[in-house]
């Protein structure tokens, strides 16, 4: 392999840049973001801008995201439970005291029930959405 006339042997390496990481204020990082989420797709253009990766970029948006809500005020999921049908029944039917909401979804429908609704009113309502016309 050493005979070989095509290879050209190095005779002096020179290391320019010791590739030092970069410090970012949370200003500059700021900047960086905001400008990422001007218009789609703007990732990989404002990465490759600033010298950064994407996934470092993609990093810190998430990092600059707000702060979810408290637990309490977050919808959620609530048991329900069913139970056989005896006789109509017109109890009135509502949601926690905290004043939430159901919400219920039928391939494509949806219904949000907020306050007190009576049983009689719920079941034809539900009824009406299952089967995609009003009765």
């Amino acid at each position: 392999m050493d005979s070989d006339r095509r290879s050209t042997q190095v005779e002096r390496l020179e290391v320019v840049d010791t590739g030092r990481r970069r410090r970012w204020s949370e200003d500059e990082k700021l900047k960086i973001v905001l400008e990422s989420l001007q218009a789609p797709r703007q990732v990989a253009a404002t990465a490759r801008r600033y010298g950064v990766s994407r996934s470092l970029l993609l990093r810190w948006r998430r990092s600059f995201r707000p702060e979810p809500k408290v637990a309490a005020d977050q919808p959620g999921f609530v048991p329900a439970m069913l139970v056989a049908e005896s006789g109509s029944t017109s109890c009135p039917v509502a949601p926690s005291s905290s004043g939430g909401a159901i919400e219920i979804e039928f391939a494509g429908a949806r219904m949000r029930i907020t306050g007190t609704v009576d049983a009689a009113t719920l079941k034809a309502a539900v009824a009406a959405l299952a089967d995609g016309r009003p009765r």
